[in-house]
């Protein structure tokens, strides 16, 4: 009979895929169930971009392949958007490299740094495909320890005292997901020095840095940090672009080759059109931010606190990022008593914090991705349970 890949033994078909296809069928039967949970901004790019889009897409030469290390002026956007934005010098031409997705270069960073059965840094709660990409790939994930108590950044006295012999590549992701923990400079010039002392590549994973943050940080601008340092940055959130997957990587010369070696036996580039209305993108001005990634989610946030307060859940509102993370309270056995409780009875999907690791067991994550008076209408339905 016919079996597949042993590699598939090492992984599940990811939550949300499961757990959606669930609530498609509810909506089917009529129930009308609010989803508060996948971060997939619900409004449109700048009409700039679309303009942009449209006008390159309608050229007779815009349809062919491309390179496999982006067009110059997409590379070049990325690189005014670090100078203007985090204050980082980058060569357009050697340290940027365009992605289609940052899931792809978790992906091709994996491939290019690490061999089967060396081992890999992931933060628990964290991204879960930071943890089944490694398996896939037969790296050992090793789990670092995100705590409440610690401000959800890594305890690197602890990571100190741990045989870091096989460890070829580290993940962060501040402002954090799942929990929304801010980045200081302070933390960044800890993991670079980290880094630097254990020959371990950190790859930090920053498409957050402008949702309800005025201060937008990159790890690169930590002196030294190009030498150890990958930094992965998204159009997905910042620039309302999920589906069009356009994100990229920033390092020194010698590691985008690198990444450039297994990208370019992997795919065979990116639409030019997308690639030219992204680069317009890139320049958007800081009134947009302001409209789209503060003012708009600002709004959407104050409705999201008043759902986990009538929740009974605790949380940080130093938060930053397009979700809000709160702890449930201590008379539930598990999370997921609360969450198929709202899901059944008040029809709103929320997402339990245990897919992101074992310490986000006793934690719930709202997504912002959902107009005003969807998240206000999610609070009445709440607000009408018996909990």
């Amino acid at each position: 009979m016919i079996q597949p890949a042993k590699r598939l033994e090492t992984v599940s078909e990811y939550y949300f895929s499961r757990k959606l296809k669930e609530v498609a069928a509810m909506n089917a039967a009529g129930a009308n169930v609010i989803s508060l949970g996948i971060g997939s901004p619900d409004m449109p790019p700048s009409p700039e971009t679309v303009e942009m889009l449209c006008e390159a897409a309608a050229r007779p030469d815009a349809h062919g392949y491309q390179p496999y290390v982006g067009i110059p002026e997409l590379r070049q956007g990325f690189a005014d958007f670090y100078r203007r934005w985090y204050g980082v010098e980058l060569d357009p031409k050697t340290e940027i490299q365009p992605l289609i997705g940052s899931k792809e270069g978790i992906l091709h960073v994996t491939l290019a740094f690490v061999n089967p059965g060396e081992q890999v840094l992931v933060p628990n709660p964290g991204y879960p495909t930071y943890t089944s990409l490694s398996r896939l790939l037969g790296a050992e994930v090793v789990p670092y320890d995100l705590l409440e108590d610690r401000q959800w950044q890594p305890d690197f006295e602890a990571l100190e005292r741990m045989d870091l012999s096989k460890v070829r590549l580290m993940w962060m992701n501040y402002p954090n997901m799942p929990t929304g923990a801010p980045a200081g400079m302070e933390l960044f010039e800890k993991a670079v020095a980290f880094a630097q002392r254990h020959q371990i590549v950190i790859v930090h994973d920053n498409p957050y840095s402008f949702i309800l943050n005025r201060k937008p940080l990159s790890i690169l601008s930590v002196p030294g940090a190009k030498d150890c340092c990958i930094e992965f940055n998204s159009m997905s959130k910042s620039h309302n672009m999920p589906g069009w997957r356009v994100a990229m990587l920033a390092s020194n010369a010698q590691f985008v080759q690198w990444v450039l070696k297994v990208k370019s036996n992997v795919d065979s580039g990116m639409f030019r059109a997308v690639q030219l209305a992204a680069a317009r993108a890139l320049h958007n001005d800081e009134a947009w931010h302001e409209a789209m990634n503060i003012r708009l989610y600002g709004e959407r946030r104050a409705v999201a606190e008043e759902i986990m307060q009538a929740l009974g859940c605790t949380f940080d509102p130093a938060q930053t990022g397009m979700f809000l993370w709160g702890r449930i309270p201590d008379r539930y056995a598990d999370v997921e008593q609360l969450t198929e409780k709202v899901l059944h009875e008040a029809k709103v999907f929320l997402v339990p914090g245990f897919i992101f690791g074992s310490n986000g067991a006793r934690y719930i994550r709202i997504s912002l991705c959902a107009t005003r008076e969807k998240l206000s209408e999610a609070l009445t339905r709440i607000r009408q349970l018996e909990l």
